[in-house]
């Protein structure tokens, strides 16, 4: 059994412009000691798939269907108690930007004790003794000193791993990273990702990368899902999909990453027009409005999810005739 498995997942907001399909039907697993990226353009709902598996976008104007199972138990299913109970011991999550997700009134060696007592009954002592090992885990220097810091002293890098180390605090099963690496530059980007990999191979946890970048994903993804306009349209082992894509927008994502072994000629081809609104998605396949191979057929009905090999999956009726392997950036 797969440590996560979301089967049909559905998300919906309601709007004063109205119901914003935010998510609708992705289907994927999650297994022990993998990492799945999930990549897609903003928009996509690749960030809202991850908030919905913590339960975070659970509200009186949300409405929320399929299952979210973790070791076969539905999450979606768990009252607010009990889920918070999986929230950083089974499951833990880091945000997008450290500044916002850290509080600048406390010390961060403080917010992480914090998270520790709010599920472990730890002496204070004990706690801040934790706190100074994590820091000291995650690559921080003078941990002792950085525990006493607030988040606006520490670089961009070093907030993110005050960030890392509280998601780690409770040991997680799954650990997801919500574009740990946006808001920061090149070299500690590349930092940031490889400690991601050093952790999880040291503590066998899961991995759920989200990105809108698929070079990122190239690099540290096990599995693939590309998203686009809420729904999964490609999906599967990293050589399947990045090495084998066959899906018209996976493609054009491809296209639009530059290549340091590609000549130095070679022009980035982008993907024409821009993203559907969530409030108003084309019939039928909301990709097939910037599609150069969409049939008629296109606006009228929405492709399913189809095999491409053992485990690869995409949704459209007419990747097999028009799209090739020879141009990829990927091996």
């Amino acid at each position: 059994m797969a440590l996560l498995e979301l089967h049909d997942l559905r998300v919906a907001f309601r709007t004063r412009e109205g119901l914003v399909q935010a998510v609708n039907g992705v289907t994927l697993s999650v297994e022990r000691g993998r990492t799945v990226g999930l990549v897609g353009e903003s928009g996509s709902g690749k960030t809202v798939t991850a908030l919905t598996i913590l339960g975070l976008t659970r509200s009186a104007d949300a409405e929320i269907g399929g299952a979210v199972l973790l070791d076969g138990v539905d999450l979606l299913a768990l009252p607010g108690d009990a889920l918070r109970k999986v929230r950083g011991r089974r499951v833990a999550m880091v945000f997008q930007d450290p500044l916002s997700s850290l509080h600048p009134m406390h010390r961060v060696g403080w917010q992480i004790a914090e998270a520790i007592r709010a599920h472990e009954r730890v002496g204070r002592k004990a706690a801040r003794a934790r706190v100074v090992e994590l820091l000291r885990d995650v690559g921080i220097p003078s941990p002792n000193e950085r525990a006493e810091a607030y988040p606006h002293e520490l670089s961009g890098g070093m907030r993110q791993r005050v960030l890392i180390a509280m998601a780690l605090a409770l040991g997680p099963d799954l650990l997801i990273a919500d574009e740990p690496t946006s808001a920061l530059d090149v070299t500690v980007q590349a930092q940031i990702l490889e400690l991601l990999a050093m952790l999880q191979h040291e503590t066998g946890m899961a991995l759920v990368l989200v990105s809108h970048d698929l070079g990122v994903i190239a690099e540290h993804a096990d599995e693939v899902v590309v998203m686009y306009a809420g729904r999964v349209v490609e999906q599967g082992r990293r050589d399947e999909v990045i090495g084998a894509a066959v899906h018209p927008y996976t493609r054009g994502l491809l296209g639009s990453i530059t290549s340091i072994d590609g000549p130095k000629a070679a022009l980035l081809t982008p993907i024409p027009g821009s993203p559907p609104s969530a409030t108003q998605l084309p019939s039928g396949c909301a990709f097939h409005p910037r599609c150069n191979h969409a049939l008629p057929s296109c606006a009228e009905s929405v492709p399913s999810l189809s095999r491409h090999g053992a485990t690869h999956r995409v949704a459209c009726p007419v990747v097999a005739p028009v799209m090739s392997n020879a141009d990829s950036p990927w091996p």
